[in-house]
């Protein structure tokens, strides 16, 4: 049987880790959070990030002393055993697949606001354009993300600085809008930007230095959170809750205050990302698949191609992820499934890293990222 490549650098599974959190959600997740709990939402933003860097941390442990392709079943069984690891590496599975299909959805939405018709067949398009490019091989996949990742993060900072002038205080005013339950609604809907960080740590055998996906992880949670926030703040001092929440594309409205022909090249750019993170997420999902497949002597599933790639994994994927845009096409549905599914994971690893060390720093981290994941997921089913 074939193997794996080792082709992947620091940058390579940085731009894989940005790319793949960095997607349909900062472009679409603004208008939805502003909506629901107004400028109170950027204190959801901030709390989700200390959430994600307690999870991402306890990876980064977990994966430098268990560092495998598919990175979360060598873990999880490592602690908890081969059936129960199974079964989150499944629901992971799960929450990926949904994961793509919402990616979709966002593209859609700003396709939509560029006055395109027929979303649904760009959207299964797009899907199985990168899925083809995942079939040929780790290498063009990786060079896309690296170009695609650059040409839409350089961007949203940009805006972020050029909105600065543009802030006014009552903009913030009042600060809470809502009821706890809308608070929580929007924390849910603002951990699906936060999610993909992961896939940096996927890769493990197609890496060329295996410490590079404990200093990938960091990279990219530090340039996520960053973005994020800056970009969140200038957003809502700038255009106020209300006229964030009434736009499909917030960015793009967003854009056009600073320059009325922007609004097209910033809807643009947020189709970009959204590419990025779905050829992110299509190599997440298949080499999980593969790796759980291989685990379990599945057939034909754990084949590994000439070319470095798991083909069949990467079709099955692609797929399911199109195929669920035929029941629904509605990105907040898709995005808090796919949230839903990915905390209990998350949940997992913070209790992995904590059985794994005895240092009381990983302890503190570990059990902050187990707590707060604990309580979102709670959250979610009221």
């Amino acid at each position: 049987m074939s193997q794996y490549k080792k082709s992947l650098g620091l940058w390579e599974l940085i731009s894989f880790g940005v790319g793949g959190t960095i997607g349909s959600g900062i472009f679409v997740v603004p208008a939805i959070a502003a909506g629901i709990a107004g400028p109170g939402s950027l204190l959801a933003w901030f709390l989700v990030a200390i959430s994600a860097t307690c999870v991402m941390l306890c990876l980064a442990w977990a994966s430098s002393k268990h560092p495998s392709t598919g990175a979360f079943y060598s873990i999880y069984s490592s602690v908890f055993g081969k059936r129960l690891s199974t079964s989150i590496v499944v629901l992971y599975m799960i929450s990926a697949v949904f994961g793509i299909a919402t990616i979709a959805a966002g593209i859609g939405q700003y396709v939509s606001y560029m006055g395109y018709s027929n979303i649904l067949g760009i959207e299964i398009g797009v899907i199985v354009f990168f899925g083809a490019v995942n079939i040929i091989g780790l290498r063009p996949s990786s060079k896309i993300e690296i170009v695609l990742t650059f040409l839409k993060t350089i961007p949203l900072v940009i805006l972020a600085f050029l909105l600065v002038p543009h802030l006014i205080l009552e903009n913030f005013t009042p600060f809470f809008t809502g009821n706890t339950n809308d608070f929580l609604r929007t924390v849910i809907i603002v951990y699906w930007c936060f999610t993909g960080f992961e896939i940096s740590a996927i890769p493990a055998d197609e890496t060329k230095n295996k410490n590079d996906i404990h200093r990938s992880l960091i990279s990219v949670m530090l340039i996520v959170t960053f973005v994020y926030l800056f970009l969140n703040i200038s957003l809502m001092g700038s255009l106020g809750s209300l006229v964030i929440a009434s736009s499909p594309a917030p960015l793009a409205k967003a854009a056009s205050v600073v320059f009325q022909a922007s609004g097209d090249i910033m809807a643009f750019i947020g189709i970009i990302a959204m590419m990025s993170a779905l050829n992110a997420y299509l190599l997440a999902t298949s080499r999980v698949l593969q790796n759980i497949s291989f685990k379990h002597h599945l057939p034909l599933v754990p084949d590994i191609g000439k070319n470095g790639t798991p083909h069949v994994a990467i079709i099955i994927s692609t797929i399911t992820g199109a195929s669920l845009l035929l029941f629904s096409n509605h990105f907040e549905q898709l995005a808090t499934i796919s949230v839903i599914t990915t905390l209990l994971p998350y949940l997992f690893i913070c209790a992995s890293a904590l059985k794994m060390f005895d240092s009381l720093k990983i302890r503190i981290v570990s059990a902050m990222g187990l707590l707060s994941t604990m309580v979102i997921l709670v959250a979610s089913f009221f």
